[in-house]
């Protein structure tokens, strides 16, 4: 094996995720990583430095997906919400939704979207445009002013910044809730959280949340998260997330910053970034299992699935879980009212089996706008016993158990966001 050969294979993988991040069908996909691959081993002689050879390499891949990009809005063979990509960031599952601009487009008339894309965009004049579309010149004129002024009328006004973000009060001790089921069937739902931070990555979002010992229920850390602006990692464009964590126990403070983002159809992490022993570490998804055992998921870091529908997979009658699926799976686990601090609410329960660990157990609680009302952890009766040395029926024998397939899962805490406060 030849050096090219060798830094091609370590560096496939990385390729591979980026060009199926930027390229939604999945054959032209393939093309384009065999034409970088063919592009690359013609101009290997032209890279002075091989410790460059991924960014390199990543940088053939970007200039590849630009030209596709570019030949399809030629061909017209896409619409304006897919370009261009500094407003309209493409990813390999569909339109990042985080854009004002991409917002501000989905509140217009597809004749609106044409006729602004044409003008903007293409740069066509009036005349062109009455050509192309077949109408006339003065119809045009009329759509295109139409247009601007009902774009300008939703795009959103500036906000000025009033410092660092303040927290909402949460509680210091979790009400008591109450989880009744519904005799009701369970409704689908659009969930555009970020897995694990319970915020949407979209522009000039915040959150706040807080997760609570059980059976305690005393809060054990809070955790404030908001949207900084937008950011890109390797070309995928997104939203940058800082996350401040305080400890209530420790009183240590915590800050993260993340790179996720909002498609049609997923919502994924794009980075990570912590300092660690004075040295902030940064990592992405083309960091093959270092970032993927954290923050990834899905085949080539898909990402979460924002439509939920009620799959069948997961059977439950009270606390009894029947999983039919031979792998981890999130499902509908039925419809159920929770009340608590005096309000309720109906939801449905989505149940992750398996995702993060197959020792791990979630229940998250949505309403009909997809917005966590209640999110409960459960662990193997086993999990980390070597830490631990004990089974958490010994260490929590007051809390509620739950059994999936026969094997015992015990609740652990709960956590719960200001939405509800």
């Amino acid at each position: 094996m030849n050096e090219f050969e060798k830094l091609l294979q370590e560096n496939l993988t990385p390729l591979q995720r980026y060009v199926r991040f930027k390229i939604n069908d999945p054959h032209d996909a393939e093309d384009i990583i065999q034409d970088v691959c063919l592009t690359a081993v013609l101009k290997f002689d032209s890279l002075k430095n091989v410790s460059s050879f991924k960014a390199w390499l990543i940088g053939i891949a970007g200039h590849k997906c630009t030209d596709y990009y570019r030949q399809k809005a030629r061909d017209m063979s896409i619409s304006l919400d897919a370009l261009p990509e500094s407003a309209l960031g493409m990813g390999r599952l569909g339109i990042t939704e985080q854009s004002i601009v991409r917002d501000t487009l989905d509140l217009l008339g597809d004749k609106e979207k044409q006729i602004l894309y044409l003008y903007f965009f293409k740069d066509m004049s009036q005349e062109d445009i009455a050509k192309r579309i077949d109408v006339p010149i003065g119809t045009v004129k009329s759509r295109l002013h139409y247009a601007k002024e009902k774009f300008k009328k939703h795009y959103p006004k500036s906000k000025t910044s009033k410092g660092d973000i303040v927290m909402r009060k949460l509680p210091e001790y979790l009400p008591e809730y109450k989880i009744e089921k519904s005799d009701l069937a369970p409704f689908e739902v659009k969930c555009e959280e970020l897995m694990g931070l319970c915020i949407i990555p979209r522009l000039n979002e915040k959150i706040t949340w807080a997760s609570y010992a059980v059976p305690s229920r005393k809060m054990d850390d809070f955790t404030v998260v908001s949207v900084n602006g937008k950011a890109e990692v390797h070309g995928i464009e997104g939203v940058e997330i800082l996350s401040k964590e305080h400890n209530c126990k420790s009183n240590k403070d915590t800050e993260r910053y993340f790179v996720a983002q909002l498609t049609d159809t997923h919502c994924r992490y794009l980075a990570e970034s912590h300092v660690e022993n004075g040295v902030r570490k940064t990592f992405t998804f083309l960091d093959s299992d270092i970032f993927m055992n954290n923050w990834g998921f899905g085949k080539d870091n898909c990402g979460f699935k924002v439509d939920i529908t009620p799959l069948g997979e997961i059977k439950r009658n009270g606390e009894e879980i029947t999983v039919t699926a031979n792998e981890e799976i999130v499902d509908i686990a039925g419809r159920y009212n929770i009340t608590i601090d005096g309000k309720t609410y109906d939801t449905v329960c989505v149940m992750d089996i398996g995702h993060f660990s197959n020792r791990i157990v979630i229940e998250q609680y949505l309403d009909k706008n997809g917005r966590t009302i209640l999110w409960r952890r459960f662990n193997k009766n086993d999990w980390a016993f070597k830490r631990y040395g004990k089974l958490w029926t010994e260490m929590l024998p007051e809390n509620e158990t739950l059994t999936v397939n026969g094997e015992t899962y015990v609740h652990w805490y709960d956590c719960v966001t200001d939405y509800i406060f």
